[in-house]
């Protein structure tokens, strides 16, 4: 496996590692608050959903020309992972709370307990916890999808990109069925930091690729900006961080 490659799998794995924890979430805490049999129909009907979308967006993502998809793809993933970094660094200064699955699960929880009872005429489904089980499954798996057309069309791999994606979802999955709670342990933010190195890199190769860039060394140069992108944001980090006399103010 080449560099490249490697570093598809990597970036799609984590990218889609985190997409599934916060599905997982949601759905453990509906289904534990309201009615797991309802949740999984919700599970069921956001797979069925998203499985459709692809199946009808995947050949026309195909049949674009490779340098307009990665002067679009390559922008998106730049602005995508600029989000997702902007906030990690924030959060590894201090400027911003650390992602918390357990606050996001005792949330959901309160909400879904706040719902009221089952709606009458739905017989024994739960309106709420079908609907936003499904919702979270369409959402997150809509974003997994995104980063597995786009990484796999434009390195020519889809099938290495979906590996990397399924192999992401099934640990996940397997891991919140053994445990019936939130994935705490997994370091979240720490995942979330390396994913936007590693798609603002990748936004930013391909964006310029894309526009008629000639980058030293082909696709090896691309580790060469990934340790350049991570290099920037860990300096970011240092100068972020507050002095100890200085106040701290939460960024919103």
């Amino acid at each position: 496996m080449s560099g490249s490659e490697a570093a598809l799998a990597v970036s799609v794995f984590l990218a889609c590692t985190v997409e599934a924890v916060e599905a997982l979430t949601i759905v453990l805490a509906v289904g534990s608050t309201r009615s797991w049999r309802s949740a999984l129909y919700g599970v069921t009907a956001g797979v069925l959903a998203l499985a459709a979308v692809i199946a009808a967006l995947g050949p026309a993502v195909g049949s674009i020309p490779l340098g307009v998809l990665r002067v679009a793809v390559g922008g998106l993933l730049l602005v995508f992972g600029l989000q997702w970094l902007r906030k990690a660094v924030l959060r590894a200064a201090g400027l911003k709370a650390l992602h918390d699955e357990q606050a996001i699960f005792a949330r959901e929880t309160q909400r879904a307990r706040g719902a009221g009872g089952r709606r009458p005429g739905l017989g024994s489904i739960d309106a709420y916890a079908f609907t936003i089980a499904c919702k979270g499954v369409l959402l997150e798996g809509l974003e997994v999808a995104f980063i597995v057309l786009t990484f796999g069309t434009n390195q020519h791999d889809v099938g290495l990109a979906a590996t990397a994606a399924a192999a992401a979802v099934i640990i996940v999955v397997a891991a919140g069925v053994a445990v019936r709670a939130p994935l705490a342990q997994i370091p979240e933010n720490t995942i979330k930091f390396i994913v936007g190195v590693l798609l603002s890199s990748f936004g930013t190769f391909w964006l310029a690729d894309g526009a008629g860039a000639h980058w030293p060394g082909a696709d090896a140069s691309l580790l060469g900006l990934i340790a350049w992108t991570a290099a920037c944001a860990i300096g970011l980090v240092a100068w972020l961080r507050p002095t100890p006399t200085a106040p701290l103010e939460q960024v919103r």
